[in-house]
């Protein structure tokens, strides 16, 4: 344990009573948020916050989110977080300490769609006419010409249970950005539960890296009118019993809605991505391909790797086979394995999409099975995936970016094909369980009955920069664990497990091997669990 790295307001020996669990306790101030936020805002860490109806960023103001902040969408009125034309949000959290955008619904009974998600405007170029404000998103208008455009930064972010669908092409999003300019930072993004896209772009320039779509809906990277930024490193785990009506993709991409020549074209270009599906298991009719490129579009993507959907490369009407014959669109150097079906296009079409996957100097593979591609054990596993490919995988080498798409400096240049190679970027900040987990603030405490057993809990010293222990008083015997959480609420460390205790004044010591951040120390008995926060620093 090292010195300090945050201020936190001293909580020993502070009594909590304990309440249901479905009324557990959070006594660290809950700022419900509605309406126009039109100056400078800071959000802290020190609260939470409720986002009810639309919430916008006016122009001018700049939204800033610190590290562990927890933001709740409000379900009844669909809370939804806008970031205007000309507004900035700065959501730059940490690998230990994320930022997290999730459902106010207690532990348990989460779901897709629980409330809105996050829209961002900017004003880089479009191939719409007009002004025109993004879908089911009022005084949301977006576009321009500033390519170079700031809209602020979403990094080591996550959005959890996002995403409402009013009706056929008229959705919010997990993550919506609609003409956003390169200025703006996108980077470690974990988007879950999705009711509706993960990610969607409406035009624009902005790049992303370190991207993750998590048991989405329906599209997982949709790209839409006129979109030209990059991406690199992009994950997706999609669960396979479920599927959107309209059909659920990997990548589905327009150049706009009606496939015309409107300038820009959709262009984006997409490097090192990984999208599986566990096809062991009973497939959603819904599912349909991992890249669905149509109605002009002119998408790239290279260096990646598909499993598990009922298609692979469906390019889809004759401007995006004219966009492939010409090399605007491009898909090289990528891996398709255990598809039933490789390859499709319109009906009626004679466009030959094998020989363009196949032609030899883009470098493509089929594999007739998943396991081909020797993903390690346990990577289709929704509850813990094992992201990384086995040392010896095909994916591990065969990466190609001689590509002039890839010219850019943004690309990293790396031996592996899909989003990893011998590192896992998802550790530390990604939860691939949140729908159970708490998301404790403060000083917090729950049981399945009311129960003062626990009492006076509290870290000493706090902060801490060398050994700290836990004391609390039980008032009756019992069997506690003791556990600390990171500040989201996700496991870090299991200090002491069904531990028989006699009534009285109880002192654990805490681990001193954890990093720099903020954490809970929790205390479960079979009548109650309470928890209090504390700082480690460096």
């Amino acid at each position: 344990m090292k010195k300090l790295l945050l201020p936190v307001l001293f909580a020993a020996s502070l009594l909590v009573a304990a309440a249901p669990a479905a009324l557990a306790q959070t006594p660290a101030p809950v700022v419900q948020v509605s309406g126009v936020i039109s100056t400078n805002t800071t959000w802290s860490n020190n609260n939470v916050y409720v986002l009810n109806n639309f919430v916008y960023v006016a122009p001018g103001a700049t939204l800033t989110i610190q590290p562990g902040t927890i933001i709740k969408g409000d379900k009844a009125s669909k809370g939804t977080l806008v970031v205007k034309r000309g507004a900035r949000i700065v959501a730059d959290g940490t690998r230990q300490q994320p930022i997290v955008f999730t459902s106010a619904e207690p532990a348990g009974s989460r779901a897709r769609g629980d409330w809105g998600g996050i829209v961002i405007a900017g004003s880089a170029p479009i191939n719409l006419p007009g002004d025109p404000t993004i879908e089911a998103t009022p005084e949301s208008n977006f576009g321009g010409t500033n390519a170079a455009d700031d809209s602020g930064i979403l990094r080591f972010v996550r959005i959890e249970f996002p995403g409402i669908a009013f009706a056929p092409d008229t959705e919010i999003n997990g993550l919506t950005l609609g003409g956003v300019g390169s200025g703006t930072v996108l980077d470690h993004i974990q988007i879950s539960y999705s009711g509706d896209d993960a990610f969607e772009w409406f035009g624009g320039t902005v790049n992303a890296k370190h991207l993750v779509a998590f048991r989405t809906l329906d599209d997982n990277w949709d790209t839409d009118n006129g979109y030209a930024g990059k991406v690199q490193f992009a994950f997706s785990l999609r669960d396979p019993n479920i599927g959107d009506q309209s059909g659920s993709n990997g990548f589905e991409s327009d150049n706009d809605r009606n496939g015309t020549t409107a300038s820009p074209k959709t262009s984006a270009v997409f490097s090192n991505v990984t999208d599986v599906i566990n096809r062991t298991a009973t497939l959603n009719a819904n599912v349909k391909s991992a890249m669905h490129i149509r109605r002009n579009s002119a998408l790239s993507v290279f260096n990646s790797v598909f499993t598990g959907y009922r298609t692979g490369l469906l390019i889809d009407g004759t401007a995006s086979e004219g966009n492939a014959t010409s090399g605007e669109l491009q898909v090289a150097n990528t891996v398709m394995a255990g598809l039933p079906t490789n390859f499709a296009t319109a009906s009626g079409s004679s466009y030959d999409v094998a020989s363009f996957y196949n032609q030899g100097a883009r470098s493509n593979t089929l594999y007739a099975n998943e396991s081909d591609v020797q993903f390690q054990s346990g990577s289709y596993t929704l509850t813990s995936p094992q992201v990384l490919p086995a040392a010896s995988s095909p994916l591990q080498n065969g990466a190609a970016f001689a590509d002039t798409k890839l010219a850019n400096t943004f690309f990293e240049r790396v031996a592996y094909r899909g989003a990893f190679g011998t590192t896992d970027w998802t550790q530390g900040w990604t939860n691939w369980d949140p729908q159970n987990t708490p998301y404790l603030t403060g000083i917090v405490a729950s049981n399945k009955k009311t129960s003062d057993q626990v009492q006076s809990l509290g870290v000493y010293p706090n902060p801490v920069a060398a050994e700290a222990k836990l004391g609390f008083e039980l008032r009756r015997a019992g069997t506690a664990t003791v556990r600390v959480l990171d500040l989201t609420g996700r496991e870090v460390a299991v200090v002491s497990e069904g531990r028989k205790l006699q009534a009285g004044p109880q002192e654990v010591t805490l681990p001193n091997t954890l990093k720099a951040g903020v954490y809970l120390a929790t205390v479960q008995t079979e009548e109650t669990s309470a928890a209090v926060r504390f700082v480690v620093a460096q």
